[in-house]
C-alpha cells in the first residue's frame, strides 16, 4: 500500500491529522518518506540546490570558521558534528579548506547525524573516516562544533489560522472523493490576540526537545552550534509550508513522500529557547552579511586570480550566496555558544 493510501486509511480510522503529523510521515516514513528513500539531496539533479552544492566557497568559509572557533576553545580534541549533511559536500569542502591548519584534522572527530542509509553511503565516499549517529544524542560527549545547513527547516510544523470566529488549526483530511485535502478545525479555545484575521502562526513541536539536547551538550562541554537556514528573524504571520520537486514548488498535498516539505525557521523562537537555557546567542543575521564578514569576496578574488578562466563563474556564485535577490537575505545565520566564550567570528 502506497504512503498516500496509508495516510488516507489512517485518516478514515482516526480523523484528520495535524500538518506536523503529515509532514513527519511524508519526510520520514521508513518505506516511502522523502528523506528515508532519496539517494541524493541538495545537488543539481535533486529537487533543490543547497549553498554547499552551489559553491565550494561556502563550505571552505564554514570550515575556516570552525578552525577559528577551535582555536578559541583552546585547540582541544573535539567533535565536528554536522546535522543533516546531505551528500557530504559541505564537510568535504570544510575539511579540504582546513587541511593545512596544524593539528585541526587530528583533533577533529567527524560525526554525521543522518537517518538516510543511501545518503550515509554517499557521505562515506566523500569523508572516509567519519562516524554516524541517528540523533545528536548519539554523538560522543566532549567539546563540540556543530554545523547545520538547511536542517531546522525540516522540523514538522503545526499551523494555526486566525479566522473571524477565532483560531483554527490547519489539518489534513479527506474529501468526498477520498483524496487528501487541507482543512480547518473547529474554533479553538485561545487567549485574546491582536493578530488580524488571516494570520497564520506556525509551531515546530520538536524544536524544544532538540534545543534541550543543544543545551545539555553546550553546558557539559564548551562548544558552539552554527545554524544556517531560510526563515524569518521574527514571525511574519504567513503560511510558509512549501513542497519542492525538480526545483519547482508543487502542491504539498498532491504526492506524499515525493516532494521535499519544509517551512521557514522561526529564528526568534530558536534564540528564545537558547537564551532561556542559559546559552549565548549570536545573531540571527543574514547569510549574505555573514559570508561577506568571513571574507567571501576576498576568497572569490583569490580563486579568480589563480584561475582567471573561472572568474565569471565565481562572480555568479558570490551573487548566489550573498545577494539579497538570491540566498543572501532569505537565509539567516545564528550561533549558539556555551557560556563564557567570546563572540564567534562573523558575529563580533
Amino acid at each position: 500500500m502506497s504512503l498516500k493510501a496509508r495516510l488516507i486509511e489512517h485518516i478514515k480510522e482516526n480523523g484528520p491529522m495535524t500538518v506536523a503529523e503529515y509532514m513527519g510521515a511524508c519526510l520520514y516514513d521508513p518505506q516511502e518518506g522523502y528523506y528515508a528513500t532519496r539517494p541524493s539531496i541538495g545537488g543539481a539533479s535533486a529537487d533543490f540546490l543547497t549553498a554547499p552544492e552551489a559553491s565550494q566557497m561556502f563550505g571552505e568559509l564554514i570550515g575556516l570558521w570552525c578552525a577559528h572557533e577551535w582555536d578559541v576553545l583552546g585547540q582541544p580534541a573535539f567533535n565536528l558534528i554536522e546535522l543533516g549533511p546531505g551528500r557530504g559536500v559541505l564537510m568535504q569542502d570544510m575539511l579540504r579548506a582546513t587541511q593545512r591548519i596544524e593539528g585541526f584534522r587530528d583533533a577533529a572527530s567527524v560525526i554525521f547525524i543522518e537517518t538516510s542509509a543511501p545518503l550515509r553511503e554517499e557521505q562515506a565516499e566523500r569523508v572516509a573516516d567519519a562516524e554516524w549517529g541517528m540523533r545528536l544524542e548519539d554523538a560522543p560527549p566532549g567539546p563540540s562544533l556543530i554545523v547545520a545547513n538547511e536542517f531546522l527547516d525540516c522540523f514538522p510544523i503545526r499551523q494555526f489560522f486566525r479566522g473571524e470566529d477565532g483560531w483554527h488549526e490547519k489539518l489534513v483530511g479527506i474529501d468526498e472523493a477520498d483524496q487528501l485535502m487541507f482543512g480547518l478545525s473547529a474554533a479553538l479555545p485561545a487567549p485574546e490576540s491582536d493578530d488580524e484575521i488571516g494570520v497564520v502562526r506556525e509551531i515546530a513541536p520538536a524544536l524544544e526537545s532538540f534545543m534541550y539536547e543543544i543545551e545539555r551538550r553546550l553546558h557539559e562541554s564548551p562548544g558552539r552550534a552554527l545554524f544556517i537556514d531560510y526563515g524569518y528573524i521574527r514571525p511574519e504571520g504567513a503560511d510558509t509550508l512549501q513542497a519542492l520537486q525538480n526545483h519547482t514548488k508543487v502542491d504539498a498535498i498532491e504526492s506524499p513522500g515525493e516532494a521535499d516539505l519544509t517551512a521557514h525557521v522561526d529564528f526568534a523562537r530558536v534564540a528564545q529557547l537558547a537564551d532561556a537555557a542559559g546559552l549565548q546567542v549570536h545573531g540571527p543575521m543574514t547569510q549574505g552579511d555573514f559570508l561577506r564578514t568571513l571574507g567571501l569576496e576576498m576568497r572569490a578574488e583569490a580563486l579568480a586570480n589563480a584561475n582567471p578562466e573561472h572568474a565569471e563563474r565565481l562572480a555568479r556564485e558570490v551573487k548566489r550566496l550573498s545577494d539579497a535577490s538570491e540566498m543572501g537575505a532569505l537565509f539567516k545565520v545564528i550561533c549558539i555558544s556555551s557560556p563564557g566564550l567570546p563572540a564567534p567570528a562573523g558575529f563580533e
